[in-house]
Order: structure tokens, then C-alpha cells, then sequence
């Protein structure tokens, strides 16, 4: 049966994690990424033989060591063609192509490439706490960068000679990845965090404990990655190894230093990253070098939804208003709808 779906724009049902997982990931899951949610239908659910063609294509895409990538590919929407948008997802083993138009739809102008973890398929609805082992096994930071990396490399050998800029897009975990694939990226125009702190994953991890009473849990899962046990070991759903490894990965340093502009959205309502650790990367983003901007939407959750509004659609429609005029530079459409702070 095809997805029905319902009015409001919170998350699928069967794409939401278990609350201590989501707590111990901090920066949350895939789901995290979709506009709209399953729930009761308002009218006749649509056979699968009915539903409308996609815009979007599967793309593989190589890794390393013989790995492929199930990418989703789509051009521009209306002409011309202004920019390419690059697009990292958040975890878990769930693909985006379900919902990849609606999500999308925003980006008029804008090629847009969305990678997949390997082994994730981009028609894929596995719940974030049902991931096959093969899957958890394989999952770590340093493995999908370098997966990501060579990915880019070869979706930019293909690209036209041109002049058009690209942005990287990284939501929620994706945005961990962001300042590591900057190098890769043709014509880097500059990087958008959705519900990413900015933080580095153990900072952003202590603040949420400390927001939900769980420093017993955290706790536990430090002296876990300290012990004896195996890379292979599994704690809270995920391996030893990705967190040995999560534990340890630089962020915040990579993103205040770097030289292209940063644009950060995230929900005032977020429940899975606080307030506090935003805000305290917000404050330390204010001595960069290069443009940095930020906006809490009111209301929004981990996703940028909000009773009857998308803020996903609202930061395209920023991408968008940037693209027509670049020159003024990626913040320039924040700065001008005001409510948001540009440094």
C-alpha cells in the first residue's frame, strides 16, 4: 500500500527512533528529514502503479575499496539552471526517495544530489532501531566520509565545465560530514547545517544528557568505549565502533575555521539537540572568518516542521532567493526577512 498521508508534517511513524537512542545520537536520525508524515489518510490511499513519477533518478555512485553509493539524482525543476545542491542525510538506514519530491520541491533551480550510506537503498523505510547487523557493522564517521568523499569526486567528474556554484547540505547527523567534504565540492558556494549544532558530537551528546536527567546512560556508554570489548559490540543500537568513533570526531573547530559561508536552521521545538548547544555554537560562530548566519524557526521540531508550516521549504526558498542574486552572498536572504542573527 502506498504511504497516506497526513496534514501536519511530523514524522513518519515508522521512521522515529526510540527515545534513548535518539538521546545517545544527539543529532538524530533520517527521519529527521521527512516533510510530512504517515498517518490517517484524508482521502483514498493511491496504488503504488498510480503514483507520480518521480523528478528523482537512482544514481550509484562509487566509494572506496569497490563500495557503491545509492545516490538520488534530480535536475532543475524550472530553467535555468542556477546551482547544484550536494546533500548529506542524517542517520540510520532509511532512504530519502519516498518523500525526496515533496521534501525537495523547494529547489526550482538547483540540481540536487542526495548520497545514501552504502547499503542503504534510496527506497528504503527500515525503522532507525531495526537496521540489519550488516548495516551497524559497517556504519562509522570515518567510513561514510571517505565513502562520500569518493562519491563526490566521481559525481564531479561528470558535471559540465560551467561557473555555477555548489552548496553542501548536511541534516542532522549529515552535518557532521559537511566541513570534511568541503575540499570535494566543485565551485563551493558555502555549507547549510538543518538541525546540526555545529558541536562536536560529544559536547552536543553531554548537553542533551544533561537536558533529560540521562548522564547515567551517557556514562555508561563512555565506560563502554574505554573497556576491552570489541569494535563489534552493540550499545544502544549502534557499534562500538561507531561510537569510538562519533566520540572523537572534530566539528566545531573545521566549521569556525573554515573559508565558505555557513547557514544554520534548526527548531526552536528541537528534541533531540537543545537550545543551548546551538546557541553556544552560534556565539563562538560570531568570530569566523568567512559569513555565518543563523535562524531558530519558532515552533519547529528536529525536522523544521511546525503546525502548519515547512521550514524546509522556507530555507530553499532563501537557497533560491541567494541563487537569482549571489553576489550578495548566502546569508543575504536571512538578513533581509530579519528574526535571525548574521555575523
Amino acid at each position: 500500500m502506498a504511504p497516506r498521508w497526513a496534514p501536519q508534517g511530523r514524522l513518519p511513524t515508522a521512521l522515529k527512533a526510540s527515545r534513548v537512542l535518539a538521546f545517545l545520537l544527539g543529532v538524530g536520525l533520517l527521519g529527521a528529514c521527512a516533510p510530512v508524515p504517515l498517518g490517517p489518510a484524508e482521502g483514498p490511499s493511491i496504488a503504488p502503479d498510480q503514483q507520480p513519477a518521480s523528478a528523482f533518478r537512482t544514481r550509484p555512485l562509487p566509494g572506496q575499496g569497490g563500495v557503491t553509493l545509492q545516490a538520488l539524482e534530480r535536475p532543475a525543476l524550472a530553467l535555468p539552471l542556477r546551482y547544484r545542491v550536494v546533500v548529506v542525510p542524517g542517520s540510520g538506514c532509511a532512504g530519502l526517495g519516498p518523500f525526496a519530491d515533496r521534501y525537495f520541491a523547494g529547489l526550482l533551480h538547483a540540481q540536487v544530489l542526495v548520497l545514501h550510506k552504502p547499503g542503504v537503498h534510496p527506497m528504503n523505510r527500515t525503522a532507525p532501531g531495526q537496521c540489519p547487523p550488516t548495516f551497524v557493522q559497517t556504519d562509522a564517521h570515518a567510513t561514510w566520509l571517505g565513502h562520500a568523499q569518493a562519491a563526490i569526486r566521481a559525481w564531479q567528474a561528470e558535471l559540465a565545465q560551467d561557473a555555477l556554484p555548489t552548496v553542501l547540505v548536511g541534516v542532522s547527523e549529515g552535518g557532521e560530514l559537511l566541513p570534511h567534504l568541503a575540499p570535494q565540492a566543485p565551485r563551493l558556494a558555502g555549507l547549510v547545517l538543518l538541525g546540526a549544532s555545529g558541536l562536536n558530537p560529544r559536547e552536543a551528546l553531554t548537553l542533551q544528557a544533561q537536558r533529560l536527567g540521562a548522564q547515567t546512560a551517557l556514562e555508561a556508554l563512555v565506560q563502554a568505549q574505554v573497556s576491552d570489548a570489541p569494535d563489534t559490540s552493540i550499545h544502544q543500537g549502534r557499534s562500538l565502533r561507531y561510537w569510538r568513533d562519533l566520540w572523537h570526531w572534530p566539528v566545531q573547530a573545521p566549521l569556525l575555521g573554515g573559508p565558505w559561508p555557513l547557514l544554520q536552521v534548526w527548531g526552536a521545538e528541537d528534541a533531540l539537540v537543545p537550545a543551548q548547544a546551538y546557541e553556544r555554537f552560534a556565539r563562538l560562530a560570531r568570530n569566523r572568518a568567512a559569513p555565518y548566519c543563523t535562524r531558530a524557526l519558532p515552533g519547529a521540531d528536529h525536522g523544521l516542521q511546525a503546525p502548519g508550516r515547512d521550514g524546509i521549504q522556507q530555507v530553499w526558498a532563501w537557497l533560491e532567493q541567494w541563487a537569482r542574486e549571489p553576489a550578495t552572498g548566502l546569508c543575504a536572504p536571512l538578513a533581509r526577512d530579519g528574526g535571525g542573527s548574521a555575523f
